[in-house]
């Protein structure tokens, strides 16, 4: 994936066609790159700071964002959009069961802020007199197969999800989960700022949260450290984040008599049925030493340390959409502790983003007909061509990899397909019921709808026309399974230009490099390249070329190790070293694509700056903005991809185009020795 958390939708669209009769050529204050520039930084000592400086420093990161960049101005943009179809919608009083119904009284009953504080913790009463009465394991295990289907994680996470070894069919799979901090690393790591939050989570978040469920204080602070302890062992048995990317090592299928086998104390019968699953014959368990610390603890801790466990994660699940009192103390640790925000999004934001999430397709078809007509969904569609037309040469030419191994790399690169702008069909949605009742209600009966929709697929047929993300989002995907690449309406946008402003280098640079041409190389990067042409886990490159190309990886950890971003946190190269690589391979292909247009050709300057100037700077345009030092902590714990500045620094040191475009000159913190250069694709 490129990138990693915003939403927004298609308000202005770049035209992507590579031969443009005329090359725009802006004022220096319409120029989309060049106002960005900050002058007084080097670009061969940060060119990330010399690419964005002037906008960063011009646009300080608002109070209620732990970040603010390209991606937030789109997504306000989008919010706005949302917001009046919503409020329109509202107020319509469509015909039940109508999608205009359905927005309409989602945002009706989230912006109902009396009602939700007037119903306090009623709408979990249910979910918290079932769990009072548990009895036994076997009652507790039920129990958190139900929580599953309305949207309650715990230490059993299933999905649905292609056999990555037979990607026709669709199978079940088990994956570690359970934990309320980020991920393991929180529960164990030593430095200050990890450790500042790990105390924070167990003694006030924890405990404070228990209470405001309805526990009396004593009783909280007794479940608090239940639960700690129970997620404590959850974590030491929980694979860290870079071997969460190893494709073999987290593929163990498992018969039903074989999962009974590692898991004794686990009565799936009871859990299959009470998460509404039919016919299972067989499991995916992705870290079978994680369920086997499960069927453990299960053992170890007393029927009331299960029951806080469960009231806990309840609680936590729905806490941003409860009365004041448990958003605050949420939003307190998660918003302010673990992200560094400074205020809460005002509430017609925060309803937006959950419905969303929860209901985006729904949105997002009355978007795209208004926003991304079909002439531009033609577009993206040939610029994606131009960039594999462009890989194809480059696989012809390696001088590391053999003829048999080109081979089959040129039939999987021609077999990716491309899915651009919006599905072909969309979702049907026409069970899901909401009302304006209550505002949980609703965020559960959407949760019952997903989980149904998910369960529905198993022992059936691979849809490949689906998507999983709408028009709308900012971000975009590869499926190795499917072998493809998944590309939303959003992605290509850059607030406030129209297609005539954006020259060619720009476009090549901004959404040739970071997007089309980072999704196709996650096809051939370390976890991709060990999925042939139809989707399957299976090997095809000779064992020569596959050290080969280890080597080189083993090259690009070592640079990305290197790099200390927040004291002395380092970024993990081997947890984001698909994302550099992808990083790396699509600017090479932007860059060959863009060289056969007529502006690289005519050489012409725009406000100073060469053809081949705009492209390094229309690339840096995508990583655009800041992020306050909290969440980069977070990022480098949890996250695969590298912090923004390091996507443009890290993977342009390795380019002799880079070098020549800017200068780049031995000495320069940018130039890297040519024997350390990172080549692959």
């Amino acid at each position: 994936m490129k990138k990693i958390i915003v939403l927004a939708l298609g308000l202005f669209y770049v035209v992507l066609n590579s031969g443009c009769s005329q090359t725009p050529n802006p004022g220096p204050d319409k120029d989309v790159v060049f106002k960005n520039l900050d002058t007084t930084a080097n670009p061969g000592t940060d060119f990330f700071a010399y690419a964005n400086g002037g906008w960063i420093k011009k646009n300080p990161i608002p109070a209620a964002y732990s970040a603010w960049g390209i991606g937030n101005l789109v997504s306000e943009e989008i919010r706005n959009q949302l917001r009046k179809i919503s409020e329109d919608a509202l107020n319509e009083h469509a015909a039940k069961g109508s999608n205009s119904q359905k927005i309409g009284d989602f945002y009706a009953s989230g912006m109902d802020s009396i009602k939700i504080e007037q119903q306090g913790l009623s709408p979990l009463k249910a979910e918290f007199d079932a769990i009072d009465q548990l009895k036994d394991v076997k009652s507790v295990l039920a129990t958190i197969a139900h929580l599953h289907t309305i949207g309650v994680g715990t230490f059993i996470s299933p999905g649905i999800y292609q056999d990555a070894k037979k990607s026709d069919k669709m199978a079940l799979h088990l994956w570690q989960g359970g934990l309320g901090l980020p991920n393991r690393d929180y529960y164990f790591n030593t430095d200050k700022k990890t450790s500042d939050i790990r105390k924070d989570y167990a003694e006030t978040h924890l405990p404070t949260m228990l209470q405001l469920s309805g526990l009396s204080d004593l009783d909280a602070n007794k479940a608090a450290k239940a639960v700690f302890a129970i997620e404590k062992d959850l974590a030491s048995k929980s694979r860290k984040l870079e071997d969460l990317r190893d494709p073999y090592a987290n593929y163990n299928k498992l018969s039903i008599n074989q999962l009974h086998a590692l898991t004794p104390a686990i009565d799936w019968a009871i859990v299959f049925e009470k998460m509404e699953l039919k016919k299972v014959d067989s499991v995916i368990v992705g870290q079978p030493e994680f369920y086997q610390e499960v069927n453990t603890l299960l053992k170890k801790y007393t029927l009331n340390d299960w029951k806080a466990y469960l009231r806990w994660n309840v609680v936590s699940s729905f806490a941003p959409y409860l009365h004041k009192a448990v958003v605050d103390e949420d939003f307190r640790f998660h918003g302010k502790v673990i992200s560094g925000k400074k205020e809460q999004l005002p509430r017609w934001k925060k309803v937006l983003d959950a419905e969303n999430g929860l209901m985006g397709e729904v949105l997002g078809q009355l978007f795209v007909k208004e926003y991304f007509p079909e002439t531009a969904k033609k577009r993206y569609e040939k610029l994606v061509e131009a960039i594999r037309d462009t890989y194809r040469e480059r696989i012809k030419t390696l001088d590391w990899m053999s003829a048999e191994t080109k081979a089959k790399a040129l039939i999987k690169l021609n077999k990716i397909s491309k899915k651009v702008g919006y599905p072909e069909k969309w979702k049907d949605f026409s069970s899901l019921e909401i009302n304006r009742d209550s505002y949980v209600g609703n965020i559960m009966k959407a949760n019952k709808f997903w989980n149904a929709y998910e369960i529905k697929k198993l022992g059936k047929p691979v849809d490949r026309t689906e998507w999983d993300m709408t028009p709308q989002t900012y971000n975009a995907y590869y499926n190795p399974s499917n072998n493809e690449i998944v590309l939303p309406a959003a992605i290509f946008t850059i607030p406030g230009m129209r297609d005539e402003e954006v020259d060619d280098a720009v476009v090549y640079g901004y959404a040739g490099a970071s997007t089309i041409g980072h999704e196709i190389t996650h096809g051939f990067d370390d976890e991709g390249r060990q999925f042939d042409a139809d989707g399957n886990l299976k090997s095809w490159w000779t064992k020569a070329d596959g050290d080969k190309f280890n080597a080189k990886a083993a090259l690009m950890v070592k640079q990305f190790d290197d790099f200390v971003v927040l004291d002395s946190l380092h970024v993990n190269g081997k947890a984001t070293l698909g994302e550099n690589i992808a990083d790396l391979g699509g600017i090479v292909l932007g860059f060959e694509a863009f060289k056969k247009t007529a502006q690289y050709k005519a050489g012409k300057k725009i406000n100073g700056l060469t053809p081949q100037q705009r492209y390094f700077l229309g690339y840096a345009l995508g990583w655009l903005g800041a992020q306050r030092n909290e969440r980069l902590a977070n990022q480098i714990l949890t996250d695969v991809h590298s912090p923004a500045n390091l996507r443009v620094n890290g993977p342009f040191a390795n380019l002799p185009e880079f070098y020549e475009a800017f200068g780049i000159k031995q000495g320069n913190p940018m130039w890297r020795p040519e024997a350390v250069r990172v080549k692959i694709w």
